[in-house]
């Protein structure tokens, strides 16, 4: 059986190749695969559950690489007993090329079945071989480009930042208060009062001079802490019209 093919995969070449050669990842993409081992640098030991038409069976074998030559690619060559279903070798060369930023992988198999598998004829078993090959390579190509986690915290920060942004946006869009026209502080008409009550007792020429400077006192210091009053408040406590203020000034007179 003579097999070729090719998959472009979404990756750079180093870490293609670094796929290729890592037993974790070969063990998810390899079909049917069960164990993988590592023996040495250049050579794994596979068992992997196989189904060719209705013969299914388990294969046990090892695999080794020569012609190394990262990261442009290699020649694997291995052997698998099946028992009864029969057995399998063969080898292939994998070659690494450059394509943009990502990778194109070429591969040219030649394998030998023996046994029951071999009765099945060629059509069947090249039609599961390149069911196989297609499976591997669509999963190496999932777990290659698959997008890295993200750092621990990120998404806190991230619902932090937007929080913030939200809040920022909600006192930006919040209407400023502004202090009413025509209106006056409780306190300032307080004051205003006492002073015309003052005026007009002193108007009478009954008191001193000496009462007159102290009530003049305090209607500055009450006139004082009114305005005191009004500035840090910023509130309106009470409400007059202007001109309603005007009158009673002018019958206090």
């Amino acid at each position: 059986m003579e097999m070729t093919g090719e998959q472009r995969i979404e990756a750079p070449r180093q870490r293609v190749w670094e796929a290729l050669n890592d037993p974790e990842i070969l063990k998810q993409c390899i079909p049917g695969c069960q164990t993988l081992e590592k023996l040495a640098d250049d050579r794994m030991r596979a068992v992997a559950l196989v189904k060719v038409g209705p013969i299914g069976a388990r294969f046990a074998g090892e695999v080794k690489l020569s012609e190394l030559d990262p990261p442009n690619g290699y020649r694997i060559e291995g052997e698998g007993q099946g028992g009864p279903a029969g057995f399998a070798k063969g080898g292939a060369r994998v070659q690494l090329t450059e394509d943009g930023l990502a990778t194109r992988l070429t591969y040219e198999v030649a394998a030998q079945i023996g046994g029951r598998l071999a009765q099945l004829g060629g059509p069947i078993i090249d039609a599961t071989a390149k069911q196989m090959a297609a499976a591997f390579f669509r999963k190496l190509s999932d777990v290659v480009v698959a997008p890295a986690p993200a750092p621990a915290g990120t998404d806190a920060a991230a619902g932090a930042a937007s929080a913030t942004a939200d809040e920022v946006a909600a006192v930006s869009s919040a209407p400023t208060a502004v202090a009413p026209t025509n209106r006056f502080p409780i306190a300032w008409i307080l004051a205003v009062v006492v002073a015309a009550l003052a005026g007009h007792t002193l108007g009478g020429g009954d008191a001193g001079s000496w009462m007159s400077l102290a009530i003049g006192l305090l209607v500055i210091v009450v006139a004082a802490a009114a305005f005191d009053f009004g500035r840090r408040s910023k509130q309106t406590v009470i409400a007059i019209d202007p001109e309603l203020l005007a009158r009673i000034l002018e019958r206090l007179r």
